[in-house]
């Protein structure tokens, strides 16, 4: 009697990703929104003054943290993973002084790539707007640096479990159904590494559970990524990268100078047709 051998060797998703120097663009943006595009890695997108600015206001920020949360490194803002809705909007709303104190009388790229993406969704007939709750609303944007220092300086994960696991109190879970966008502003780069690692593959919910991370994502180990192909984005101060959050990425070791990989982050997505939400 012959037997059917089912595979578990994940399965490979393509990468459609597009690297170029400049600004970036907001139907760029929205070809990602739709899932159209894996990433983008937009070089030289805004100043090294503004860069440089930004992680002096970061380094002597009073809001300045370590996570405690099993994801080692430190940051300013306010992080949904892990968290209901009350705990993380009760935080964006203490950290808010902050945040806007990195960003400070800037003519930052953030905010001025909201406000332009906002208008462009605007003719289209959909909103883009904060996540909110009773307890409060999301921030802008985060700033935090990775400090692990293991095979990773952050380990292979995806950003859709962390979303679907927000909470029934919570607007961010819907969001999973759609694409997950997780945008990057790299304010400072080591001298080496510290590279943005992209795997084609992109876990289901059975992939989670094999792995034990259905709520969170993170980590998945090394073993169960060995077979798969990735592409690594070698990012420095200045430049943008926008990536689908769902395909598992990671940050690969960094060394070389005592520059950190320092960024500022959130994440967005369609909540409905006509709806586009924005959080850290």
């Amino acid at each position: 009697m012959e037997t059917t051998q089912v595979s578990r060797t994940p399965a490979i998703s393509p990468l459609a990703i597009r690297e170029r120097t400049g600004s970036i663009s907001t139907a760029e943006i929205i070809s990602a929104l739709k899932g159209e595009i894996t990433g983008l890695h937009i070089k030289q997108a805004f100043s090294f003054e503004i860069a440089e600015e930004i992680s002096a206001n970061f380094t002597r920020s009073l809001g300045l943290k370590e996570r405690k949360d099993g994801v080692p490194g430190q940051y300013v803002g306010a992080s949904h993973y892990r968290k209901d809705a009350a705990t993380y909007f009760a935080e964006s709303e203490h950290a808010r002084p902050f945040v806007d104190a990195l960003l400070g009388s800037l003519v930052d790229p953030l905010r001025g790539l909201f406000d332009a993406l906002k208008r462009e969704l605007r003719n289209q007939g959909i909103e883009l707007r904060l996540a909110r709750s009773e307890h409060g609303q999301s921030n802008i944007c985060r700033a935090f640096c990775w400090s692990g220092n293991g095979q990773y300086a952050l380990e292979p994960h995806d950003d859709v479990a962390q979303v679907l696991y927000a909470g029934d109190d919570c607007e961010l879970p819907v969001v999973a159904n759609n694409t997950v966008l997780a945008l990057n502003l790299y304010i400072s780069m080591p001298e080496k590494g510290g590279d943005l690692r992209i795997w084609s593959h992109r876990p289901t919910a059975t992939d989670r559970k094999s792995q034990g991370v259905e709520t969170t994502g993170y980590p998945y180990s090394s073993g169960y990524l060995e077979a798969i192909p990735f592409q690594d984005l070698q990012l420095k101060a200045g430049d943008i990268a926008l990536i689908d959050g769902g395909f598992i990425h990671g940050v690969t070791p960094q060394s070389g100078n005592e520059k950190r990989r320092l960024l500022l982050n959130n994440f967005f997505g369609f909540a409905r047709p006509d709806l586009v939400l924005w959080w850290t």
